[in-house]
């Protein structure tokens, strides 16, 4: 900082979550998604509010949970823009986490580092806790200059030209978070594009979104891999125009070199061989095959036709998520952390009403992810529209009552946190078929 200005300064006050910063226009009349970065200015998307806040909340519990060490925590947000994830990690975390963090913003425009740090002067950390640093410059080159515990890659497009660097700048534990926007390649709508950057095929169903997080998992395993590590996701979230993985990285060589375990297919429509198959592997229970399921997975060693268009993958056959993390993102502890309390001379004017917008916003990031958390290991994703069409059964089944009945059955169910209405279950395919008709007849009794 040299005492100046930065460009379009002081610009429009805003708030998220519980921080304030200044932004070059109004969110409100700016687009969201990539598109937005075309407006120029510093760029900022609002829709990435709820990314950020689930990141607070992941970060809090891997510091409580020790998945960090006990020592200082060295943090960097690498393609920082407004720096406001940053600076949410420092305001919104508690004073005793806050204290270990040196978070660092890395960006390559100097206009946007100056705007995140005067934002950072004038509204510090609440509790005055925590180290925030600007780097200007290539994340590619920046990033490797120190062990990082905590990197964060929310990149204008696919994260693949930073992922590896990502990886080996990650100490010898710690956690990478992972966005990618080329939603469209990852989940099978530019097909030459998912073929030519991930090395992948999707099938463009109702789990076309799950089949992309599965494949960005399997990227990001790979890459560790040749780094002779492996990792353990922790959350995988499909929200709006991106998909984001957040994974725990552990030196390993024992691990990495068995990375090819938890990688395979997604088969739509399979055969009673693909299903007996699946269930050999220990992929799905085991169940009756008079009724053959919607998808299964299969290990990458089945042999598979990849031009065959029920085939997805390579990708992810292993849970896409941690329960103890997920478990802790309760919308309690989204509100206690980042929801924002009304004061009597707010600066940014806002009225008790849109208070209350924000705070509902805060819940929305991490609604359905604690209850799911107990069967993200489960095998089955259902979509209740799409098992009702396949079952031929007339109108889609609740997701919550599909889950209770098959809860009541003895077996591990809840409503997923997916873009549309679905559950997950460890229940055998015949239960799941069982579950629908006992829904229809009571729902039409």
């Amino acid at each position: 900082m040299d005492g100046t200005e930065p460009e379009g300064w002081p610009g429009v006050l805003h708030r998220e979550g519980r921080t304030l910063c200044r932004l070059a226009r109004d969110p409100s009349e700016s687009g969201s998604g990539p598109a937005a970065k075309e407006q120029g200015a510093v760029f900022h998307n609002p829709a990435m509010s709820g990314s950020r806040t689930r990141s607070v909340l992941l970060l809090q519990h891997c510091i409580e949970a020790g998945l960090l060490g006990d020592g200082s925590i060295y943090a960097l947000d690498g393609l920082s823009a407004t720096g406001l994830r940053a600076r949410r990690w420092l305001n919104e975390l508690p004073a005793q986490s806050a204290t270990r963090i040196s978070a660092m913003m890395g960006d390559m425009d100097p206009v946007a580092l100056d705007w995140a740090m005067r934002c950072h002067e004038e509204f510090p950390p609440e509790h005055g806790e925590g180290e925030l640093l600007p780097h200007l410059g290539d994340l590619r080159k920046s990033v490797l200059e120190h062990g990082r515990h905590w990197v964060d890659i929310d990149p204008y497009g696919s994260p693949l030209p930073f992922l590896d660097t990502a990886i080996q700048s990650l100490a010898r534990r710690g956690v990478a978070e992972i966005s990618a926007t080329d939603s469209a390649a990852l989940t099978g709508s530019s097909k030459n594009a998912l073929l030519r950057r991930y090395g992948a095929r999707v099938r463009t169903d109702g789990l076309a979104h799950d089949s992309g997080l599965r494949v960005l998992l399997a990227t990001v395993a790979r890459t560790a891999a040749r780094h002779e590590r492996s990792i353990e996701p922790l959350l995988s979230i499909w929200e709006s125009h991106h998909l984001r993985v957040s994974v725990r990285v552990l030196r390993s060589i024992e691990r990495a070199n068995d990375v090819e375990d938890s990688i395979g297919w997604r088969v739509a429509s399979p055969t009673a061989e693909e299903v007996s198959s699946s269930i050999e592997s220990g992929l799905q229970p085991e169940t009756s095959v008079d009724s053959l399921p919607m998808h299964c997975f299969l290990p990458l060693s089945h042999p598979v036709n990849r031009s065959d268009k029920r085939i997805s993958g390579p990708m992810w056959i292993g849970p896409v998520g941690q329960t103890e993390a997920m478990a802790s993102m309760t919308e309690e502890r989204a509100l206690e952390l980042c929801g924002p309390s009304a004061t009597e001379d707010d600066p940014v004017g806002w009225s008790e009403r849109d208070f209350e917008y924000e705070r509902r916003k805060v819940v929305r990031s991490v609604r359905h992810i604690s209850e799911e958390a107990g069967v993200i290991d489960a095998p089955h994703l259902i979509l209740v529209d799409k098992l009702a069409s396949w079952l031929g059964s007339g109108s889609p089944a609740s997701p919550n009552g599909m889950a209770e009945i098959l809860r009541d059955a003895g077996y591990r169910a809840a409503v997923a946190r997916y873009g549309k209405p679905a559950f997950r279950t460890d229940a055998p395919w015949n239960e799941i078929v069982s579950a629908s008709i006992s829904w229809r007849g009571a729902s039409n009794g």
